[in-house]
């Protein structure tokens, strides 16, 4: 479209005819007297070009995309907690090309002058000697950490990764509100909202120029690696995070994934003779770098904060002896003091020689007098922070406190001002964003990325938008809340197409030795075998018993006199373990009105053993490991959860509404299966994966078997009962074309006990178990079979030796199929004690005597 035509376009009645910016803000897509931004106009048109149907179309399939790929951030106090969805505006931030070259020259001064404060604040403490830095100001704060002065930086480096959060001010320059040095988080989801933008606007993508990324998370990987100890091999890096309820957890794995790096806990480390070490199943791993994503006082409870159990004790002495690369370096959280902001111009001139081009927002330490006369003067117009407070919580701001609130701040600012920082109050400038139909300014702040190279700093094009849901611009925090935007910088010419992926002539590419999993992943992953195993089963049985109760040729005959019926509900109680039901007490009551108490196992997540907490559990397992499952594995945990929550908001009142909800679950539950099954490397995390869900299978099949076949009941009941086990196990077909004579206890057990080739079959998970024991990793000292293995082979043996014959005959005094009931009691009895045997020989991992270790190699 040429010009004349676009801007004729544009002055049709349509998207931004209602957009007015607010008064005293800068907008970055309109001026207050109403001429479109230039950058804007393409974004728009394309916009108008949808229209209403397709706006909404993109949308919904951004939605998805975030949903399928289990994108989530966690706000502190968010009642959803891991599971609150990240939320992602349609429209992105313009920026171009000239003006992000001013700010990222900017930027890449303050990162430069950032680094060479910590390397004086931990060396020799020149500015604070000569008076250009306050002690008070540094020595009083938490995060300035004395076990730390003195420690060697690799290549003068300690601040390799920066982040920056930016707003223009209303004549539109930019001013930094807030630094990031500790573990900046925002880089995945600013990736993540690229991947996603792309994907559901491409064309608008492409034709916009837009500066790539992947360049930036190259040079993250190339950095850590150059930095690492040089042990003459690959550097083993790993990504330190708190654990799953961490408001970042995504990102961190996330990133683990994407940079092709090993995600670990504090649990899963230890340090020993000075080298931080991974603790996996079978031995130790050397790690080299670290990029942690924990605060820096947290780190090490031996040297820094006693009471954190996030970190490894000694992490400080494998930093000291110069064994390991911590990204950032420890210590280096003093740099986000807020207070540090009113010395930064005079720092700037004193270390570089230059002016700092990005400025801060006027900022005032009370600790010194003459800012403390001036903010005790002029607290109405400005916002006070108490230092110490965790990162994220708001100012106060004085003028809408109450007469006694007020002058308790007075007071508390004059008894210890050192811990009092104040700042101007600030409108933040506001940018467009989709609400419904129509495009409304929203405040923005920007968080730009940075990364350390070797002859500089690299800023990341771009970076994370944060819209506030409201015009209250007080509300853009430096949390990860409010809307994400995506941040276009704007190239006068196509960008060439980039990937994270090596690319080079060498016909021989070097094959890297995949890093085995620590007690704590196995231990995740044996247990989402098993929920998913007991998901699918659970929803297989409720299906059953549903078909069966409204099958009924008397609908008012009860269960009690539906033997096979009552069979069913007790295997149901049996299995799920959610007792009384219908066993204990009040249990006839029950079987006379099954219903509510099926109903309650379906929706209600309170029940324990029920399919919500059934579920809810295989999805914190999986969350857990998160960055050891595949896009499309992840799609189907989050169809599962979004199932769940489908179940237990509006939960089903009939059977035919359970059953409409149960058939797609089990759907879903069989392909994460079969996703497991296809999509995983054959490595130690699989084999604990595929061990739970054996495991798991054949405890259901025995409990389920030893409820319903032992109890003797008429010809047709038990007819009708074997044909309900038939169904439960997906067994029916192979039955009909095996075995003509009817349906026979004998023949069902040959198919679903003794069958090795039956994937159904408790035979066939012995045998699955047997080679899945036998493969996974044993001591260096250990000879012969492993207590799980004899295990194994004693429980396989008992079912291959079992005789049919006897099996079925029953007992004439009691009614009951005695010897069958004894068999799958000892069979039950042995696989609750190898799954005992492998928790304690593999997820109860305890530590190894140093001599040993340095007998069997581990250590030198």
């Amino acid at each position: 479209m040429s010009v004349p035509n676009l801007a004729a376009a544009l002055a049709r009645p349509g998207l931004i005819d209602d957009y007015l910016p607010i008064a005293g803000c800068f907008d970055e897509m309109r001026p207050a007297e109403g001429q479109v931004r230039p950058q804007w106009r393409y974004v728009l048109e394309s916009l108008r070009t949808l229209g209403p149907a397709g706006i909404k179309e993109r949308e919904r399939e951004a939605a998805r995309m975030i949903r399928d790929n289990g994108v989530t951030y966690n706000l502190n106090g968010d009642p959803q907690g891991m599971s609150r969805p990240w939320e992602l505006d349609l429209l992105p931030l313009l920026i171009g090309s000239e003006e992000w070259a001013v700010l990222e020259r900017g930027l890449m001064q303050r990162a430069e002058l950032f680094n060479e404060i910590l390397l004086d604040l931990y060396g020799p403490r020149e500015l604070i000697n000569r008076g250009l830095l306050p002690a008070e100001l540094i020595d009083g704060y938490r995060e300035y950490l004395f076990p730390c002065h003195g420690l060697e930086v690799a290549r003068r480096r300690p601040l390799i990764h920066y982040a920056a959060d930016l707003t223009r001010m209303p004549d539109g320059q930019w001013r930094v509100i807030g630094d990031r040095t500790q573990s900046p988080l925002g880089a995945g989801y600013a990736l993540e909202n690229r991947v996603v933008l792309s994907r559901v606007m491409p064309s608008l993508f492409r034709d916009s120029h837009v500066h790539r990324q992947a360049g930036f998370f190259r040079a993250m990987r190339r950095t850590m690696t150059r930095l690492a100890p040089d042990r003459g091999g690959h550097a083993r890096v790993v990504v330190l995070t708190p654990g799953p309820q961490s408001e970042g957890y995504f990102e961190h794995a996330y990133l683990a994934n994407y940079l092709g790096y090993t995600l670990v806990q504090g649990g899963d480390l230890s340090v020993r003779d000075g080298a931080l070490w991974l603790r996996t199943l079978g031995r130790l791993e050397r790690i080299d770098a670290m990029l942690r994503r924990i605060d820096g006082s947290a780190c090490d409870p031996l040297e820094l904060s006693e009471d954190s159990n996030l970190g490894v004790p000694g992490l400080v002495e494998a930093v000291r002896a110069g064994n390991l690369v911590v990204a950032n370096a420890l210590g280096s959280g003093v740099l986000e003091h807020p207070g540090l902001m009113a010395f930064l111009p005079e720092l700037c001139h004193h270390l570089l020689g230059e002016e700092l081009l990005l400025r801060d927002i006027a900022t005032w330490w009370c600790g010194e007098p003459k800012a403390r006369a001036f903010v005790l003067a002029h607290l109405d117009i400005l916002v006070i922070k108490q230092v110490g407070k965790p990162p994220g919580q708001r100012g106060v701001f004085p003028d809408t406190l109450e007469a006694a609130a007020r002058e308790a701040l007075i007071a508390a600012i004059q008894a210890t001002p050192h811990r009092f920082v104040a700042q101007e109050r600030i409108k933040p400038s506001t940018a467009p964003v989709l609400i419904g139909q129509r495009l409304e300014p929203r405040p923005i702040t920007l968080r730009t990325f940075l990364c350390a190279e070797d002859d500089g700093y690299t800023v990341l094009p771009g970076g994370l938008g944060r819209v506030a849901l409201t015009n209250d611009a007080a509300l853009v925090g430096s949390q990860l809340g409010g809307l994400g935007k995506d941040a276009w910088v704007l190239a006068s010419e196509p960008e060439r197409q980039e990937s994270l992926l090596v690319s080079g002539e060498s016909q021989s590419p070097t094959v890297i030795q995949e890093s085995e999993v620590s007690s704590r992943v196995a231990d995740n992953l044996f247990w989402m075998g098993r929920y998913a195993e007991r998901a699918e089963g659970l929803v297989r049985l409720l299906r059953m018993i549903i078909f069966k109760l409204s099958e009924r040729i008397d609908p008012d005959t009860a269960p009690p006199h539906n033997l096979f019926l009552r069979s069913l509900l007790e295997a149901l109680t049996q299995q799920t373990q959610s007792f009384p039901g219908f066993l204990g007490d009040g249990a006839e009551a029950r079987l006379r009105n099954p219903l509510p108490e099926l109903l309650s196992l379906i929706a209600d997540p309170r029940r324990l053993g029920g399919l919500p907490q059934t579920l809810q559990a295989l999805g914190n397992a999986a969350y857990s490991v998160r960055e050891r499952l595949s896009v499309d594995t992840w799609r189907i945990v989050s169809d599962i959860e979004g199932r769940l929550g489908t179940l237990t908001r509006n939960p089903p009142t009939q059977p035919s509404q359970a059953l409409d909800e149960l058939d797609p679950l089990v759907t879903s539950l069989v392909a994460f299966s079969g996703l497991t099954q296809e999509n995983m490397t054959r490595n130690e995390g699989w084999h604990f994966l595929e061990t739970g869900r054996r495991l798991e299978r054949g405890a259901a099949l025995t409990a389920l078997l030893r409820s319903t076949l032992t109890p003797l009941t008429p010809e047709q009941d038990e007819t009708t009962l074997i044909e309900a086990v038939l169904g439960v196990t997906d067994s029916t077909i192979t039955y009909r074309r095996r075995y003509h004579v009817g349906t026979r206890v004998g023949a069902l057990l040959d198919l679903v006990l003794q069958d090795e080739g039956n994937p159904r079959a408790l035979a066939y998970q012995l045998v699955a178990l047997e080679r899945l024991v036998a493969e996974m990793p044993k001591g260096e000292l250990a000879m012969g079979r492993s207590p799980t293995q004899k295990l194994v082979l004693k429980t396989l043996t008992r079912v291959r030796l079992a005789e049919l014959d006897t099996l079925v005959q029953p007992d004439p005094q009691s009614h009951r199929r005695l010897v069958l009931e004894q068999v799958l009691e000892e069979l039950e009895s042995d696989l609750a004690a190898i799954s005992n045997a492998l928790t304690a020989q593999y997820f109860r991992h305890e530590e190894q005597p140093h001599s040993l270790l340095r007998r069997i190699g581990v250590v030198k």
